[in-house]
């Protein structure tokens, strides 16, 4: 990594033109339209956006991985942030200006986290719709003499039974479709890219699995309002493979929801530190 320089490094603002049928694909490539109430976010007529739609406008992170030297072959999604200021209209042009909120240096053994901001407005109105906050943790660049301290603090789950789970079934060709929203990173398609990291097979994409997140939140508790999201923060902590079931277990205090996600089959928790917080 490039220390200190990477502090300064300021992404121009990005634009991100969006369609019927980009809105569509991408609550396809998180399974959404089987069922007739999810129908808004599949069907041109009266569309809806899903409210993670959003995470897919902050283009400003490639800037600090491209000019700041991080090792990208060993970089991994650590967590994810957003907060819904304005639902998102179905359709648009939006401009997304992205920053720099630190990096954390863990040592040469652990690796560096980088965290990344960056704010969706409309490019005609100038309304603010969307902020995502994005930590990268790259295991190949840390003990460049950074700060050991800065990590965004997680929400921690209530310790006592879950009120609810929502268990959905992805499809074997999941990840086949969500890469069409932008991610093509072969990891998610390619046998050989994943065996070759060390993975059994391609993987399902860290920010499909917390879309699905949200939609099973959106269907026991928002009946399937996207206007009822006003934030959602989590942390990924191991691969969802295409064709597994992601149950999410909720845990409720007023407006605000506690989760995690989980695959039954390999007792595996894929998504800790959930945090919803949910729109009157």
């Amino acid at each position: 990594m490039k220390y200190p320089e990477i502090l300064s490094i300021s992404p121009a603002p990005a634009e991100f033109v969006y369609a019927a049928d980009d809105t569509i694909l991408y609550a396809l490539g998180l399974g959404a339209g089987g069922k007739p109430d999810e129908l808004p976010f599949v069907y041109e007529k009266n569309l809806r956006a899903l409210p993670t739609f959003a995470v897919l406008m902050g283009g400003g992170a490639s800037d600090f991985i491209t000019q700041g030297g991080i090792d990208s072959t060993r970089m991994v999604h650590g967590e994810q942030r957003l907060t819904i200021h304005k639902p998102l209209p179905a359709t648009g042009r939006m401009l997304t200006t992205s920053r720099l909120l630190g990096v954390v240096d863990k040592g040469k053994e652990k690796g560096a986290l980088v965290i990344v901001e960056s704010a969706a407005s409309d490019a005609v109105s100038g309304a603010l719709h969307a902020t995502t906050v994005i930590t990268l943790f790259c295991r190949g660049d840390g003990g460049f003499g950074g700060p050991s301290d800065g990590d965004l603090p997680l929400h921690a789950i209530p310790d006592m039974p879950h009120d609810l789970d929502v268990t959905i079934q992805t499809l074997p060709q999941q990840a086949a479709i969500y890469r069409l929203s932008g991610d093509k990173n072969p990891l998610h398609i390619d046998p050989e890219m994943a065996t070759s990291v060390g993975f059994p097979g391609p993987i399902l994409h860290g920010l499909c699995t917390y879309g699905i997140a949200c939609r099973a939140i959106m269907q026991a508790y928002c009946d399937n309002d996207p206007a009822r999201i006003a934030r959602l923060d989590m942390r990924f902590s191991a691969p969802v493979y295409p064709g597994e079931a992601i149950t999410t277990r909720v845990w409720r205090d007023g407006s605000e929801l506690s989760f995690e996600c989980l695959i039954a089959t390999r007792g595996a928790t894929v998504i800790r530190n959930g945090l919803c917080v949910l729109k009157d």
